[in-house]
């Protein structure tokens, strides 16, 4: 007798087998992508969380150093001419101010410096300038930044982590995790002399991204940066096998800690610590002493002289920290661009005190072959208003302000975007904050919307929901 074995077997449309089997495609791609997770932070592991990691995609820059002018330069007396602010000075400045301001200011007040041509590209810039303005040709100038927060500690947070009201990661630890370092005798992201004010620590914090990320700072803005030093880097009563030794001890003790418990991210931060602390006594006092460097280069930074000395210094620590394999390095002028009143006094001295420290950096990392893949950064939290406080002050203004880049894929010698006639708004090919950072990460050869660590439930990152890349600017 036949049978047919047909009749036993259910009858599936392509709808009905797509309906009934979506789940199982769902947890295979589920599958795949919690392997994937698990590979990567095997690995991290295995090689340790500072390991140095291949970008997404080929990057333009290896290393950023980022010049922050804490306080807030003016925009329209340093890299944003502006023709009809000194035409038009003292009357009313003809636009709406904005809705919410910091304080209130009066008529336009033009700019006591004038601006010159440089270079080939014949960028202007200011007369608070002229050994920057040199270096136009490798700078590419934006002048269309804005960002949200017109009060000094909200705007830091935004510059530095993306959010002027949160505790997030800083862009360092963002660009550390990322890549981790070059050279895993050295943190990965180091600031030196950093502001201890306008939200301090949380300006170079890993926030939620786990401790090997931090920022290691060298010094704080209180202290000259001849005394700045690296705490603990030096043990005088005991030698490096005994250290060795007490380290392996200690490390064997807090893995007994881990063992039986849940990962414990803390703790295994402070053990990498103090193995990261250990492995930094040989190589960080080499990298930071500058007494072999030639007479030459310390008179280029203005090392030993004054108004110099004391930002040549940090620069000449960047140089050295950048091709020793450091992967973010910040320099801080603080907190001396917040000129509310005695403007042309005030921001004289104070591109006194940086101008040359920083056109020796661009051209020193040129000549060392640095400068294509170093990302130099410069700028502050905002700009300041074209209007003016008193009859010689400018308040924050964070609707317009300029930065530039050079170096590490940048297109050179351009100007980028524009302000209004006055130089209040940013109206032209606008660069928000969020814009600014995925483009960093974008030429460090990272996609800010890839670049995630999951916290509390959510993917964050750098740029939260928002930032786009500006095209325009990379070569």
């Amino acid at each position: 007798m036949s049978t047919n074995c047909n009749r036993f077997l259910p009858v599936f449309n392509r709808r009905d087998l797509l309906r009934s089997s979506a789940n199982g495609f769902g947890m295979l791609a589920l599958a795949n992508l919690l392997q994937g997770e698990a590979s990567a932070a095997g690995k991290a592991k295995a090689e340790g969380p500072l390991a140095e990691r291949p970008p997404q995609y080929a990057a333009r820059a290896k290393r950023v150093i980022f010049l922050f002018m804490h306080g807030g330069p003016s925009q329209v007396d340093t890299f944003d001419p502006k023709p009809l602010l000194t035409r038009d000075s003292g009357k009313p400045f003809p636009g709406e101010k904005p809705r919410v301001q910091f304080a209130q200011t009066g008529n336009l007040l033009k700019s006591p410096w004038e601006f010159k041509k440089y270079g080939q590209s014949g960028t202007e810039v200011s007369d608070l300038f002229p050994h920057v303005g040199r270096h136009v040709d490798d700078m590419c100038v934006i002048r269309s930044i804005h960002a949200n927060n017109s009060a000094h500690g909200g705007a830091l947070l935004q510059l530095h982590t993306g959010s002027d009201t949160f505790v997030r990661p800083s862009i360092g630890s963002w660009v550390n995790y990322g890549l981790g370092t070059e050279n895993q005798n050295l943190p990965g992201f180091i600031t030196i002399c950093p502001t201890l004010g306008h939200g301090g620590v949380q300006n170079w914090s890993s926030a939620f991204l786990p401790g090997d990320y931090q920022g290691t700072p060298i010094g704080n803005a209180s202290i000259r940066a001849r005394e700045a030093k690296l705490k603990f880097i030096q043990n005088d009563e005991m030698d490096s096998l005994d250290q060795l030794s007490q380290l392996d001890y200690l490390k064997r003790m807090n893995e007994r800690h881990l063992k039986p418990l849940a990962p414990d991210p803390l703790l295994e931060a402070r053990i990498n610590s103090f193995e990261l602390a250990y492995r930094m006594q040989s190589a960080a006092p080499a990298v930071m002493d500058i007494s072999g460097e030639s007479a030459a280069t310390l008179k280029m930074y203005g090392v030993g002289e004054e108004p110099t000395d004391n930002f040549g210094r940090q620069c000449l620590l960047a140089r050295r920290f950048a091709e020793s394999g450091v992967r973010f390095i910040q320099c801080t002028h603080s907190y001396k661009w917040d000129q509310h009143g005695n403007l042309r006094e005030g921001h004289t001295k104070n591109a006194r005190e940086v101008d040359q420290p920083i056109a020796a950096l661009l051209t020193d990392l040129k000549e060392r072959g640095l400068l294509e893949d170093t990302l130099v950064w410069w700028g502050g939290e905002f700009g300041r208003t074209p209007t003016a406080q008193g009859n010689d002050g400018r308040d924050h203004n964070p609707h317009a302000f300029s930065m530039w880049l050079a170096g590490g894929g940048v297109k050179p010698g351009i100007t980028y975007g524009a302000t209004d006639d006055y130089g209040y708004y940013a109206m032209e090919n606008k660069v928000h904050m969020h814009d600014l950072h995925a483009t960093i990460l974008h030429l460090l050869g990272m996609h800010h919307e890839k670049l995630t660590y999951r916290y509390a439930g959510r993917d964050f990152r750098l740029t939260d929901v928002a930032g786009r890349i500006v095209e325009d600017i990379v070569a």
